[in-house]
């Protein structure tokens, strides 16, 4: 008998309001005292990007800054959403293999990034996914695992290299009808590091923000620790943690098969798709957690590096200035780069060694 289990659209209410709770409680906890009121609450919750976003200001709370940071992510998302039709992605895709299409100058800027990543990753992070997406639709009510001719017939077109930039023109064509673009794995990160422009515009000591799991670090908190994040267990329920990660101004994004998918037959269906093969990516890796400075970068080396796998990825992350990574493996096995400071407190996982 089949039975197909979904996750991440589909949650009822009360797993979002759970959510909430575990983030609330977790930053709060990242002070040595509560926090107190000013012009606002200490945190505001939001949902955009298809989750539910945090960002905490603490004693620093100002409704002018909450405002600015929300309607710039909610400015991101109509702007590079696949799922919007009047966004610039769905524009683009539209006209693939028609005409380029002229677009704000912040999308240029993140698909020029994606591509970026596409190329040093050798393919394995490609922003051109959107045709696997399409096909699998692990989001949708009713997903399905495709046939292999229906993967093959979407491959060719998974492909950054067939993505064309004109800088000048600020355009974007991608040159096959049937190409679609998903910025799914960068656009979330990108929304976080312009949350803490502002933060920094505004001149606040304070910040955190976590997009639905990806979360950015500023300035010194209350009681001058470290701040202190945990990293969730890729086979527990979400707010269950493997173990804290502490440090200071730090972007922390983490890829793994717990965030969106679904079951069918005892098989878990994940959403990070090898471009490789056009199935969910099998590399021995439950989870990466990419820290870094830019959360944008991070957003998308994740993804990059799951798809890796372990060697390649680990490779890539250590030929990058100021990264590190956390890998989490399908025997429980933990393995971390160096200069990361991680503390394992899950007694089921272990710390390996290399």
């Amino acid at each position: 008998m089949s039975k197909t289990t979904a996750s991440g659209r589909n949650r009822p209410f009360s797993f979002l309001s759970l959510r909430v709770i575990a983030v609330v409680a977790l930053a709060l906890a990242a002070c040595s005292r509560p926090a107190p009121l000013t012009q606002a609450d200490p945190f505001r919750v939001e949902f955009a990007l298809d989750t539910i976003c945090v960002v905490f200001l603490y004693d620093q709370a100002n409704d002018e800054v909450y405002d600015a940071i929300f309607a710039r992510i909610h400015e991101i998302e109509r702007r590079m959403s696949a799922y919007l039709p009047d966004s610039d992605i769905s524009r683009i895709n539209a006209a693939a293999g028609i005409a380029p299409v002229r677009v704000y100058e912040d999308v240029f800027d993140v698909i020029e990034r994606a591509v970026h990543f596409a190329e040093i990753s050798g393919g394995a992070f490609d922003p051109a996914i959107g045709p696997l997406v399409s096909l699998w639709a692990i989001m949708a009510d009713d997903p399905r695992v495709p046939s292999p001719e229906e993967i093959a017939a979407v491959l060719p077109l998974v492909n950054w290299r067939d993505i064309e930039l004109d800088r000048q023109q600020r355009a974007v064509f991608l040159r096959r009808p049937g190409m679609a673009l998903n910025l799914g794995a960068i656009a979330k990160g990108y929304a976080a590091d312009e949350a803490m422009a502002i933060v920094r515009e505004a001149r606040l000591e304070r910040a955190l923000v976590d997009l639905g799991g990806d979360v950015m670090t500023f300035g010194v908190k209350l009681d001058r620790t470290p701040w202190r994040i945990g990293i969730q267990n890729p086979l527990g329920e979400r707010g269950d943690f493997i173990g804290v990660l502490s440090g200071w101004d730090m972007a922390v994004l983490t890829s793994g098969v717990n965030e969106r998918f679904f079951e069918r037959d005892g098989v878990r269906y994940h959403h990070l798709f090898s471009p490789f093969d056009g199935h969910p990516a099998r590399t021995g890796l439950l989870s990466v957690t990419i820290i870094s400075g830019s959360a944008t970068d991070g957003d998308a080396l994740s993804t990059a590096v799951f798809v890796l796998g372990y060697e390649r990825g680990r490779a890539l992350i250590e030929s990058i200035e100021g990264a590190g990574a956390i890998f989490v493996f399908e025997d429980r096995s933990v393995r971390v780069t160096g200069g990361v400071d991680f503390v394992l407190v899950d007694p089921e996982f272990r710390l390996a060694a290399d």
